[in-house]
């Protein structure tokens, strides 16, 4: 599961990441960590920096908020109705008064409108690790929102490592290489070499611009943190939405602090198994990503009318390696190669949104024009810095979140036998983690065992995509399974965008709005008919014209 981010111009458009980067998760072995263990340093340090979040929250009046929300920072780019506050928290939890973070918090107050009364708080977190919910709160202008917007703050936040959230930095952006990049379809051994040797001056590189700080970045703080940041909000129980990566953290949160869970809407689940955090699901992810891809191809396959790209997922596969092989040659306006193909690609396995115009481009292409898809796959200076920053939180905290297979044999076995089944995105997800084989950290955790609490947990809903390949369906089994009777599942079938709620399925969305004005649910697993598929846009027709407001895509 990874993160980039590309800030987008149109807040209404789109509001803003253009996230091209798997939500993965993969790893051997884990045991409960701090729920067993109620007395560790951490946990009580958690324990009392919350307990001084709630009183800071009761002195300034508490429902409102103990944080000190006013004007957003410029570089925030939000407007003046959402409002930003910091929260310090330690860096370490085992020493509360020791070194301490910021991290920044935006929040639109609950409009009322209809005469709603305010429910608390929805706080969000849209996953990565590495994304940014900073701009939650503008969903309270989108159709859909009204009810939940006049009921609940929408609170979003950096967590620690993103944005300016203590940033963290593995490299310098500027001296990232610039493309076009190259990727061989079947990696040779010296290619495999000169990327284990990359992936190792990485970790390298992730340990000395952060220094001691490196280990702290973790799941289990993250946690921490919005226990912290719920009590400074001045509420008793959390109310989240967690997309993605957030899934996980929301389900290690309700694993820590049962007690303090109100409702959680986890949406496009990672697989919570300790077993499988994170190497094996992101070898799972590799799988996913490629039944999407045929997906895709079908889709394609089904509009060959408009496309002219073969009647078959064979014929528009052999298509885009034409076009694969072409760009290799003379990369598409001079910066697209094999591996900013791929990358733009990659989107379509994410969001259906997008295959009107991948299709466009690869069909445009073909006939003798790379513009579409040069202006689609180009790597946008702009975001350099952003990307560097979302990959390095991404990075360092799935490395430090649980044991890795360090000997390279094991990564070379079990990848190469999965690019013979799902080559799209195989090699591309082992090379992207593989920092982790060699991460400068000592110590790794155990992941926590989910759903090892035993505090019952009030009702929660889960939400998941039939084919979503970013976070295959079997996580959302797995998670409903750990959070116990109460938890409901409901399921998009045969669809598999990622992140399924904010937009493209109206029965989706009626029973997340239903949970949270209310705190019913609908069953313990229920379906709703897929969204339907994208129109096809015709070469002639230019742009793929308006596209729904939706949810930041999650990732």
């Amino acid at each position: 599961m990874r993160t980039r981010t590309a800030r987008q111009g149109s807040v209404a458009a789109a509001l803003l990441l253009a996230l091209c980067a798997p939500t993965a998760v993969a790893a051997p072995v884990g045991s409960a960590v701090e729920s067993a263990d109620a007395s560790s340093a951490e946990s009580a340090g958690a324990a009392l920096v919350a307990r001084r979040a709630a009183l800071a929250a009761a002195s300034r009046g508490g429902g409102a908020a103990g944080l000190d929300f006013r004007a957003c920072p410029a570089v925030e780019d939000l407007p003046s109705r959402v409002r930003c506050a910091t929260l310090r928290v330690p860096l370490d939890y085992a020493r509360p008064d020791g070194p301490q973070i910021s991290l920044t918090v935006s929040r639109a107050a609950a409009t009322g409108a209809g005469g709603a009364a305010r429910q608390g708080a929805l706080v969000q977190n849209p996953g990565g690790p590495g994304a940014s919910g900073m701009y939650f709160p503008l969903v309270a202008g989108l159709p859909g929102w009204e009810r939940i917007a006049a009921a609940y703050d929408l609170v979003g936040y950096a967590p620690r490592g993103v944005g300016r959230s203590a940033p963290l930095s593995c490299t310098d952006p500027a001296a990232r290489p610039k493309g076009p990049v190259q990727e061989p379809v079947h990696p040779s051994p010296a290619y495999k070499a000169e990327r284990l040797a990359q992936a190792r001056a990485y970790a390298n590189g992730c340990a000395r611009r952060a220094g001691a700080a490196l280990p702290y970045y973790t799941t289990l703080n993250n946690a921490r943190d919005l226990h912290v940041l719920r009590a400074a909000l001045g509420e008793e129980g959390l109310t989240l939405m967690g997309a993605s990566y957030g899934t996980y953290l929301g389900a290690v949160y309700a694993t820590l602090y049962p007690g303090h869970v109100r409702r959680m809407v986890l949406d496009s689940a990672v697989d919570p198994d300790p077993r499988r955090v994170w190497y094996r699901n992101n070898l799972d992810q590799a799988r996913g990503f490629e039944g999407r891809w045929h997906d895709f191809r079908a889709w394609v396959a089904r509009h060959h009318g408009t496309y002219g790209l073969g009647t078959t997922p064979a014929a528009v596969q052999a298509g885009y390696e034409r076009v694969r092989d072409a760009v290799a040659r003379t990369p598409a306006g001079g910066s697209v190669g094999t591996g900013e193909l791929r990358a733009a690609f990659l989107q379509a396995a994410y969001y259906d949104d997008v295959w009107p115009d991948r299709a466009a481009a690869l069909a445009a292409f073909l006939r003798g024009d790379p513009s579409l898809l040069a202006a689609q796959a180009a790597p946008d200076p702009a975001s350099a810095a952003e990307a560097e920053n979302a990959t390095a939180v991404y990075t360092a905290v799935l490395c430090n979140d649980a044991p890795w297979p360090a000997d390279w044999a094991t990564w070379d076995r079990d990848n190469t036998e999965l690019a013979r089944t799902a080559p799209f995105e195989a090699w591309a997800n082992a090379f992207l983690n593989l920092p982790c084989a060699s991460w400068p950290v000592r110590g790794r955790q155990s992941p926590v065992a989910v759903g090892s609490q035993a505090e019952q947990l009030p009702r929660t809903l889960v939400v998941a995509a039939e084919r979503d390949g970013a976070t295959p369906y079997q996580g959302a089994l797995e998670l409903q399974r750990r959070l116990g009777a109460r938890s409901s599942l409901v399921t998009e079938t045969g669809a598999g965008s990622h992140g399924v709620v904010g937009g493209r399925n109206g029965c989706v969305d009626r029973h997340v709005e239903r949970y949270l004005l209310t705190g019913a649910t609908p069953g313990w697993r229920v379906t709703c008919t897929p969204h339907p598929e994208p129109a096809p846009v015709s070469l002639d027709d230019g742009a793929a014209g308006a596209r729904r407001a939706l949810l930041p895509p999650v990732v």
